[in-house]
């Protein structure tokens, strides 16, 4: 990815089934679609990003979240919460979270993280409704990456350590649609232990990012709360 796709400031989206397909978990159908990166606007509607980000050179990032029960609306449903580095305003992110799709025409969930523009690389776990993730990922050197990724409800976790020419340029916890389409979510979603460089999120001068859902409702991040590390996004 090299250039700006839209003047509406929209996340950058390459199909890459092949891809994909070579790298999914066996047994497990995932979308052939990268998660990535994003060019910014100021709390705009019609990204694919809704969360809160921080721009600067960052070496960690953390946050947790309750998995979400949903109902899929359509097979084009497509969504993950996950926490990164980088990717706002750049053309590489370095990224881990849990994915949701509903292909299948049910939620089917998936441990994942990437080094965009490769394409996701999909754990061999169990993820369920309702547990309890937590998601960190961390500049060891001057581009090299360690994405960790647990499940404490079901007791596993996961560390990767890739290397990626990156920018440095930002830090966020974002929920996203490669899609631009997201089953039903009651309550939204929840981040808790939002960090960057181990400082509270509110901290570190944030920006609310809103995003699109098929064009007709929005997710909108709700304030950050008294502890500075918290913050709820919900369809609007």
């Amino acid at each position: 990815m090299s250039e700006f796709l839209s003047s509406r400031a929209v996340r950058v989206l390459t199909a890459v089934a092949a891809a994909a397909a070579g790298l999914a978990v066996s047994g497990t159908a995932h979308a052939a679609f990268e998660y990535g990166s994003h060019f910014h606007g100021h709390q705009f509607s019609g990204g694919n990003w809704g969360g809160y980000v921080s721009f600067g050179s960052f070496t960690t990032a953390t946050a947790s979240w309750t998995e979400p029960s949903v109902t899929c609306n359509s097979t084009n449903d497509l969504f993950a919460p996950w926490v990164g580095i980088d990717g706002d305003g750049s053309s590489t992110v370095e990224q881990t979270g849990v994915e949701t799709d509903c292909s299948s025409g049910r939620p089917v969930y998936s441990a994942w993280y990437e080094m965009y523009p490769a394409a996701p690389v999909y754990y061999n776990v169990s993820v369920s409704a309702g547990d309890h993730i937590t998601a960190t990922v961390t500049r060891t050197a001057t581009n090299t990456y360690r994405l960790d990724l647990s499940d404490t409800t079901k007791g596993w976790s996961k560390s990767t350590t890739k290397s990626l020419t990156s920018r440095h340029a930002s830090a966020e916890a974002i929920i996203e649609s490669p899609t631009d389409s997201y089953p039903s979510i009651s309550g939204g979603i929840t981040f808790t232990g939002v960090k960057f460089n181990g400082t509270n999120l509110a901290s570190t001068n944030p920006s609310a990012l809103d995003a699109d859902d098929r064009g007709s409702y929005t997710w909108i991040p709700g304030a950050i709360g008294s502890d500075g590390q918290s913050f709820t996004i919900s369809r609007h």
